[in-house]
């Protein structure tokens, strides 16, 4: 499967460590020939960090997708009606967004894409990206692995000795896993070595 002309809404919440991988991502997107609309958290939209500053993460995916990022909930809301999106991609996805997808909370722009895109009855792909993967949001992967139209990026620990509960998506696995879920499938296994 291509993912040539494909409608990706791309949401980027605030796990700032994993940008230059997650760009890397966006870009293959564009260079094989998917639509991307970039959307962003508040948080990720606010603020600055020891990785870059918010107002260049937002040019930045501008640049890659020639879109102007979506940064509102009224935004993001507008594309539901339309159905403009084939696929939603959360990458990175924060342990926060996790929390609050697998509580049905509604509060920033990429919730509201993501809740919008599942009432079409569409895939979605979490990217994670937590320090709390096996603490207290294991219960939230649990019960969004079993979620239906939710599927996610195969993710493993990142660094077992200093953070023994965090784990982070393996980014380079993204196209692939995307192309499943178009399809309806996992792709598998989902957990693997560390990063």
């Amino acid at each position: 499967m291509t993912l040539k002309d494909v409608n990706v809404g791309f949401a980027l919440t605030g796990s700032f460590c994993t940008y230059e991988d997650v760009l890397k991502e966006m870009e293959k997107l564009v260079k094989e020939g998917a639509n991307v609309y970039p959307v962003f958290s508040d948080r990720a939209k606010e603020t600055d960090s020891r990785f870059g500053k918010a107002k260049d993460f937002l040019k930045k995916t501008k640049e890659i997708t020639g879109r102007d990022p979506v940064t509102s909930i009224v935004e993001a809301e507008q594309f539901t009606p339309k159905g403009t999106l084939d696929i939603v991609f959360v990458a990175p996805c924060t342990g926060n967004t996790l929390a609050k997808l697998a509580n049905a909370i509604t509060d920033s722009p990429v919730l509201m894409t993501v809740k919008g895109h599942l009432r079409n009855n569409k895939p979605v792909v979490l990217a994670i990206a937590t320090n709390d993967a096996l603490g207290a949001n294991l219960k939230n992967i649990g019960l969004l692995l079993n979620t239906k139209n939710i599927y996610f990026v195969p993710f493993g620990q990142d660094n077992y000795k200093k953070k023994p509960h965090s784990m982070v998506a393996h980014f380079d696995l993204s196209l692939p896993t995307l192309k499943e879920a178009l399809e309806g499938r996992q792709i598998q296994p989902v957990t693997r070595a560390p990063i």
